[in-house]
């Protein structure tokens, strides 16, 4: 596949075309053209923010959601080509630009995040393809002086039914945009005469990201671009007394030494230059009140905030009653560290500012968030900045930050060309946002039969949507995330009581990371439900299934995880299952883990078998590929993964102390799909919020010993 530069002038020939900086042709007639950026969205057919077809046939198809590898491109072309009736092969798909036309209501602005993407637009792309269609079958039948109702459309033509007669939809792009844009509901197609939806689909980013051709942040060129790496204080809240850059400016291809409030970036030829002017550096911070902080402070506070008041979030019944006249009393507090999110492709943002405008190349999951940070920055209002969205080698919620756009920005602004601000693995590391760290005490009540009467449940931790979205805290001061898997469970609980500690994390920024709130909720909820059942002496999916009450779904998952698992046959001395059922993101997942524990202590994941009910499913092979996905993600976690602190510095700066789980100690995973009629639940972050939990309790089964301090291969209180 080759890349193609596009002229204003060739993009607009042939009576309106679209702007693009890049055409990716097709590299084999199934896979749809990956275009990149629109700036000029006017078209012959535009009904609407998705959908623009020109009088050449050409089919564009703007997608509201960035794709980091989830495969969203591809499910949210499947939508809007169904209702409009065209093949894959035949689309050109873009990244929508920062504009309010791509909001997420969900998220409060345009965003990609949150398991949200699918749940959001499974009805208004369709709705957008359906808009198009009817208006182009309408465009049809009034050239032919007939009823709509006689014409059908196929593959991007309109035929009229009696007389076999037949036009392209660029034919009749002209006369669609003319019409009228209907001002009620249109006509869905059935799901029994779905072509694309529910069928397995190749990725359209595929070819191109096999290829090499798929242009992420990291990628971009410019004419007469510098690159940029930078040094910011180590210490959070930290700033810069003073640089000594001579040295620096003797390094071979250095051309700046550029300073900010709290960060220096040293501007080269190539990353080399400026990665070694960067080090010759000496540096002066004050690095400010967060210079003592450490690890046993983050957690001495969260212990702490145990006991004493705390926010009522949750009540079901009188909770603390049942427990104290229940027959057995089950206690347990776990503990989850802060994490880093360290995708494969580092921080980057390439920047261009002059008196007239200001542009962006960026991977970023909040496109209007980073254009309006720029226009902050700049000055500049905010129809002059223009935001170029790219590929995402990897977002798992860092790249629902942007104040690495922010940065870049005032670097860039101090220069006259493009300027490529690209962070270390270090620096990505050790400046990264985080997933807080979390201390949970539960109290279980039992009677007499081994049933859960009572559940007591506080949460001690930070807000991060007190920063993220203020408006979004609820009037209690609760941070609704924390939740997620907590209070909306797959259980039926007769008595629940659940209040929150909010403890603000020193030392860092606190963040979203994948699974959000239902990876820790379902760590702590599904580890303390397997404890329930062995103080119960009740088998695990006994406890589990007994306990789904009305709800079939939940019951249904779990009995095909159990049943593919080959639950309840005998394994080797120091083999153990363990299983997590899980509602969050609006589907249901149960998981049944096996591991193998050395009598060294280390762990083998042997193997990960999922049963899935995430409703009405879009692309098969893409939530297979999630699931398995985000159980890597979550198990590499699980196991190895802790963010420390030592004098306000982060002592994790690259992946020999950030591990990841590599090839060899990878599960065989099972996938199993159940066929639903319900709307679709989210599935990117479910398979990560899963793994915790499952391995957990495996790993109790294998030893006979409980684990409630993630990591797990960490210390256990």
């Amino acid at each position: 596949m080759t890349t193609i530069a596009v002229s204003r002038r060739r993009a607009l020939a042939g009576a309106g075309g679209l702007l693009m900086a890049v055409v990716l042709p097709r590299a084999r007639s199934r896979a749809a053209t990956v275009t990149r950026i629109v700036e000029d969205q006017t078209g012959p057919f535009a009904p609407n923010a998705f959908v623009r077809i020109a009088p050449d046939g050409s089919i564009t198809l703007i997608l509201p959601n960035v794709e980091m590898g989830q495969g969203i491109y591809t499910g949210e072309a499947m939508l809007i080509a169904e209702e409009l009736d065209v093949g894959l092969e035949q689309i050109q798909i873009e990244a929508a630009p920062a504009d309010e036309a791509y909001v997420t209501k969900a998220l409060g602005t345009e965003a990609t995040g949150g398991s949200t993407s699918t749940i959001a637009t499974w009805k208004s792309l369709r709705e957008a393809g359906a808009v198009a269609r009817t208006l182009l079958i309408r465009a049809a039948a009034d050239r032919w002086v007939v009823e709509p109702a006689s014409c059908q459309s196929e593959a991007g033509v309109v035929r009229h039914v009696p007389t076999g007669r037949t036009l392209t939809y660029g034919e009749l792009a002209v006369e669609a945009a003319a019409l009228p844009v209907p001002s009620g509901p249109v006509a869905l197609r059935a799901p029994s005469t779905f072509r694309l939806i529910g069928h397995a689909q190749h990725r359209l980013d595929g070819p191109a990201k096999v290829n090499g051709t798929a242009t992420f942040g990291i990628d971009i060129q410019q004419p007469g671009m510098k690159i940029g790496t930078v040094a910011a204080c180590p210490v959070m809240g930290g700033v810069l007394l003073h640089v000594d850059d001579r040295a620096a400016r003797q390094v071979p291809g250095v051309r700046e030494v550029l300073t900010i409030g709290n960060a220096v970036c040293v501007v080269g030829d190539h990353y080399w230059a400026a990665r070694k002017g960067l080090e010759a550096l000496a540096i002066t911070w004050d690095e400010g009140v967060n210079a003592t902080v450490s690890t046993g402070t983050v957690y001495r506070q969260l212990h702490e905030a145990l006991q004493g008041p705390a926010i009522v979030a949750n009540t079901k019944g009188d909770a603390r009653m049942a427990i104290r006249g229940a027959a057995t009393r089950v206690e347990a507090v776990y503990q989850q560290p802060l994490l880093a999110h360290a995708p494969m492709e580092p921080i980057n943002c390439t920047v261009h500012v002059t008196p007239e405008r200001c542009d962006v190349w960026v991977g970023t999951q909040v496109p209007m968030r980073a254009r309006d940070s720029a226009a902050e920055v700049t000055g500049l209002p905010k129809e002059k900045v223009f935001l170029h969205n790219q590929y995402i080698g990897g977002g798992f919620g860092r790249r629902l930050e942007h104040e690495y756009v922010t940065q870049a920005v005032q670097f860039a602004r101090q220069v006259s060309y493009p300027l490529k601000v690209i962070w270390s693995r270090e620096e990505d590391l050790t400046m990264d946002r985080y997933r807080p760290a979390y201390v949970d005490h539960l109290v279980g009540g039992l009677d007499a039969h081994g049933k859960l009467v009572g559940l007591s449940h506080r949460i001690v931790g930070p807000a991060v949507v007190a920063r993220w979205a203020p408006e979004a805290l609820l009037p209690n001061g609760v941070d609704d995330d924390l939740l997620v898997g907590t209070v909306e469970t797959p259980y039926a609980i007769p008595a629940m009581f659940l209040d929150y500690a909010r403890r603000e994390t020193p030392g860092v920024v606190t963040a979203w990371w994948r699974g959000v709130g239902g990876t820790r909720g379902v760590f702590v909820i599904e580890s303390f439900i397997d404890e329930l059942a062995a103080s119960a002496k009740v088998d695990p999916v006994a406890f589990r299934r007994r306990m789904t009450g009305d709800r079939p779904r939940a019951r249904a998952v779990l009995d095909l995880a159990a049943e593919k698992a080959e639950w309840g046959t005998t394994l080797p001395e120091g083999v153990g299952r363990g299983v997590a059922l899980q509602y969050v993101f609006g589907s249901y997942l149960a998981t049944v883990m096996e591991v193998e524990m050395s009598t060294m202590g280390t762990v083998r994941v042997r193997r990960a078998v999922v049963a899935v009910d995430c409703g009405r499913v879009v692309n098969p092979d893409q939530v297979v590929s999630q699931i398995e996905g985000g159980l890597i993600f979550g198990l590499s976690a699980a196991l190895f993964n802790e963010v420390t602190l030592e004098n306000g510095r982060v002592r994790e700066k690259n992946f020999n102390t950030y591990r990841v789980l590599r090839m060899n100690e990878s599960p065989a995973i099972e996938v199993h799909l159940i066929d639903s009629t319900e709307d679709p639940g989210g599935i990117g972050e479910t398979g990560t919020a899963a793994a915790a939990a499952a391995l957990a309790n495996a790993m109790a089964a294998a030893t006979g010993r409980r684990y409630r301090r993630l990591p797990l291969t960490g210390p256990q209180a």
